[in-house]
């Protein structure tokens, strides 16, 4: 199955409790690329970058099967760059430098050859953007799915509902459903967002795991207790793309099938925060992540005897 994904191919300047970095390669569309490699599809991506972005990491990209494209590259302009130090709690963190530089007029521009494809995922950009991509493909995709953050619910609330209204998925987090919705329950948060149109919603928790909300059925995932959690960023997307990527891999939609979708993407967002940046992500195996997938898996796996007197 083919999976395009449409996100920010970027850089980062990361501090956290653990340590610092200098400029290091990030973005969600990285991140959602390198995670849905881990399984066999056409997979190609909508992004742009400027000159300064090294040819060797766009090289690196290809050689995980991700077909480049559509990725524009800008001469004589700087790629987007983000700097942001985390809290203690590595929950919280304050945005130090934010360089919008070629994603501050992006034209998501859709190849001929990328018409057709069976999945979508709509990596955190403007809304506007989102709805661009959904409305230049000539046939409808399989399954849409969407991220965004509270940014957007902050400056362009009408645009982001509009695109909500055309997706399948929406992927949030728990502050961002409970601002979204005006809920602070997550379930009744759930059951507004998805009056607004998406049928799924994934409400992530971070350390806490994630929910997926389908009419009355909720299936939650948990997260791996770790002993090294060095840096979050990315996490989420890194999930969304190891969700998306199984999905489209095995071309089944079902709700049983997204709780599966659930835990392969929960597993490579817990590799993800074990480094800085996607070095973790792009040093494991199949192996690594197969092994990591039945740890999860003993998390929750249990036999009870349920007797009532």
């Amino acid at each position: 199955m083919s999976l395009l994904t449409v996100g920010s191919v970027a850089f980062d300047a990361i501090e956290t409790p653990f340590g610092k970095t200098d400029k290091i390669i990030g973005g969600a569309g990285t991140y959602i690329g390198l995670a849905a490699s881990f399984y066999k599809n056409d997979q190609k991506i909508v992004s742009v970058v400027g000159e300064d972005f090294p040819k060797e990491m766009l090289e690196s990209l290809e050689k995980r099967g991700i077909d480049l494209q559509g990725l524009q590259i800008k001469e004589g302009e700087k790629t987007f760059f983000w700097s942001g130090r985390y809290h203690n709690d590595m929950n919280s963190r304050d945005t130090l430098v934010t360089e919008l530089n070629v994603l501050e007029s992006f034209d998501p521009i859709i190849p001929d050859s990328y018409q057709g494809v069976d999945y979508l995922m709509l990596g955190n950009l403007s809304p506007q953007v989102q709805g661009l991509v959904i409305d230049r493909l000539v046939e409808r995709p399989k399954l849409i799915a969407m991220d965004t953050m509270n940014f957007w619910m902050d400056i362009a609330l009408e645009p982001l509902k509009e695109t909500i209204a055309k997706v399948d998925i929406l992927i949030i987090n728990d502050e961002e459903a409970r601002q979204l919705s005006g809920e602070y329950s997550l379930v009744k948060a759930s059951k507004i967002i998805r009056a607004m149109g998406p049928k799924y919603l994934i409400i992530k928790k971070g350390e806490h795991g994630a929910l997926l909300f389908h009419g009355d059925k909720v299936f939650f995932a948990p997260a791996l207790p770790l002993e090294d959690v060095f840096d979050p960023t990315g996490a989420g997307d890194t999930f969304a793309g190891g969700f998306m990527g199984y999905l489209a891999s095995t071309g089944d939609t079902s709700f049983d099938n997204m709780k599966r979708a659930m835990i392969h993407g929960s597993a490579l967002a817990s590799f993800c925060v074990e480094k800085f940046g996607t070095e973790r992500l792009a040093a494991i195996t199949k192996e690594d992540l197969d092994a990591r997938i039945e740890e999860f898996v003993g998390l929750a796996n249990f036999d009870m005897e349920y007797v009532i007197d």
